[in-house]
């Protein structure tokens, strides 16, 4: 593996970022700096932990470290998300949508620590 990008995680967690961003921007003005902001920079955050722990591999237990950290900003995201449908009139598939990507991602990224603890070098 060259790069970060070639990670399947990586790949789906800034796709998602990228949707999610878009979407934030269609929250009433008085949340686009209060949950907007929140929702974007948990989303956001998955991926940079992602880029920094691979930075970090050569490490391991630092590569793990900062994939438990996007793994907790997933689970935050998904929070964030939970929120916005309880508390605004979104489209509920929408909502729906990007909560089961982001219980997939969660799902992949724990795999990826699994592997990375027993098999990594």
């Amino acid at each position: 593996m060259k790069s970060y990008r070639e990670l399947e995680i990586y790949k789906l967690s800034y796709e998602l970022a990228i949707k999610v961003h878009k979407m934030s921007l269609n929250l009433p003005k008085y949340e686009l700096y209060e949950e907007g902001n929140q929702i974007r920079r948990s989303s956001k955050g998955i991926t940079a932990c992602i880029v920094e722990g691979y930075g970090r591999r050569k490490y391991k237990s630092d590569f793990i470290k900062y994939l438990i950290y996007a793994h907790a900003s997933c689970d935050e995201t998904i929070l964030q998300l939970n929120f916005i449908k309880d508390t605004h009139e979104f489209d509920k598939k929408e909502i729906q949508y990007f909560l089961t990507e982001y219980n997939n991602l969660g799902s992949k990224i724990n795999k990826f620590i699994q592997y990375v603890e027993t098999n990594w070098k």
